[in-house]
Formats: structure tokens, sequence, C-alpha cells
């Protein structure tokens, strides 16, 4: 039995966040898939995986609030797996209620807590719906690595979801995430670092077009002084509580840098924080902007 599935890859979530997407990004990136599986039946399953032929193959599954009667057997059921040797890797898709919204709208779809609206005195609405499902699975939240699905495409999300399973292993994975503060602070972030004190080479007409990335204004911040103390001082505190950070068997920190505009200062600081730790632990790069295309 030894010899099959040792990792199992779980996918939940707010109803509406990418759930669907993110399963199809790990089937396209050879995971044995299983949507929305009832969570009694979890073990059995991977009972049947480890006692295949052929060898271990990697095995992701979806869980959500439409199980939601077996949701509260779900938690011991990870800590008796993880027992008996297989490591469960969570993933909480989430998204702010705003988002959510505007899905629902735009699909027509019902959300999944409405289909009892007809029991009720009356209708449930919408918010309400996802107000409900989000304190049906908020234990299970605490528990999972968080994705903020706000503002990303489908492609965006499937690369970025790719990106984590990928970093195998990894005892703790840093993410420097550039963003712009107009657009909201990313739900999925442990730490928010503001750098709209800093210079600004949007208000350079030369640079304006041009991001972080490019050399003219890398070089442009490299040159103020200000820019190199909020690199140092923000790298300094990360250094600091890292090794309790990993210690803390967690799978992912994620540190946000923000600006105005999440195109100058933000992916600038971003890349210089990703040089410096590199060789410390594995490291991603988001830049929610740039890679949203906006």
């Amino acid at each position: 039995m030894s010899a099959g599935v040792q990792e199992v890859v779980l996918i939940t979530g707010i109803s509406g966040s990418g759930k669907s997407v993110a399963l199809h990004a790990l089937e396209d990136a050879g995971y044995f898939c299983v949507d929305n599986l009832p969570p009694e039946l979890l073990r059995d399953f991977i009972a049947v995986e480890r006692a295949r032929e052929g060898g271990a193959r990697q095995v992701a599954v979806a869980v959500d609030v439409r199980s939601a009667g077996s949701l509260p057997h779900l938690l011991p059921l990870l800590d008796t797996l993880g027992a008996q040797g297989v490591a469960v890797r969570s993933f909480f898709l989430d998204a702010s209620t705003d988002a959510l919204v505007r899905r629902y709208a735009e699909t027509r779809r019902p959300h999944p807590l409405t289909a009892d609206a007809a029991t009720l005195a009356s209708p449930r609405a919408l918010v309400d719906a996802i107000e409900l499902e989000r304190e049906l699975l908020a234990s299970l939240r605490e528990r999972s690595t968080i994705i903020d699905t706000s503002p990303l495409r489908p492609a965006q999300l499937a690369r970025w979801l790719h990106d984590a399973v990928g970093a195998k292993g990894a005892p703790l994975t840093l993410v420097f995430e550039s963003f712009a503060f107009k657009f909201g602070v990313p739900l999925d972030a442990d730490f928010v670092f503001d750098l709209r004190v800093l210079p600004n080479p949007h208000y350079i007409k030369e640079l304006r077009a041009l991001t972080g990335r490019d050399a003219p204004v890398a070089e442009y911040l490299a040159a103020q002084p200000e820019v190199g103390e909020m690199v140092s001082h923000i790298a300094e505190f990360i250094g600091r509580w890292l090794a309790a950070f990993d210690n803390g068997q967690r799978a992912y920190l994620t540190v946000a840098l923000g600006c105005t505009g999440g195109r100058h200062r933000s992916v600038y600081v971003a890349e210089q924080l990703a040089q410096r730790f590199t060789a410390r632990a594995p490291t991603l790069i988001r830049h929610r902007e740039q890679d949203a295309g906006t």
C-alpha cells in the first residue's frame, strides 16, 4: 500500500471563486482529479489509490459546500490521513463578496445555498447565501493556503496554482506579490507594505510607460536612497522571522507590496526582495496588476 499515493491536493473554497478552473488546471498538469467528492468517501478513495497497480499518481480532490452535511467530519479525517502517512495540501479559493456577486450575475447560475429557498419564509438573497457559506467553511479556511481570486483571470489562477503545487516538498515558500492599492489589498496577504511614500517613476515622462522590471525604472529607483532603505528594512523583518514561520509549518508566506498603480515601485521592490531571498527559501513572484494585464 505504501507504493501508492502519498499526497493529496484538496481544492475547496467559496462557490464562484474558481474551484472548477483550479481543478482543470491540475488535471492539465497530470493530476487525477475528482470533483465534489463527499468527505466521508475520501478515505476509501485514497485507500483505492494507494492499492492501485502501476505506481503512484498525483491526486486532487475538490470538496465544497454542496457536501455541507459532511464537512464537520472533514477536519478530523485530514488528521487521520496525516497519521497514516498521507499528506493533504489544502488550498482555499476565496474572493470578495463584490467579485462573487458580479460573477453570479454574469453566469446567471444560482448559488448552491439558495437551493432550499422554497422552504424559507422568503428567498435567501445571494449575499446572505455567500455569508452563510463563509460561516460553514470558516474552520476549513483556517487550515488551508488561501488564494484570493478576486482580481484573477482563469489563466492567471491556473498559473498561480501550478506554481504552488510545483513547489513540492519545500517547507516554506516565500511569495512576493506586487499590487495596486486602488484595486484593493490582496486577501491572501500575510504582510502588507505600503510603498506609496517612495519616489514615483510615473511622474517621469520617459519612465511612465515602463514597469519596475525594465532597466531604466530599476536604475532610477536604485538611485533613490529611501528605496534602498525600504527594501533593506522589509528584508530585515522577513529575515528575522523567517525561521519562526518555517517552524510553524506554514506552506506559504505572502508578502504584499503595494503602490498606487502596481506598475513601478511595488514591482521593483518585489523583484529585489525575491533576489535577496532566493538562496534562503523557495521563492515565487506575483505581479497582480501586470499578470492581469491592467
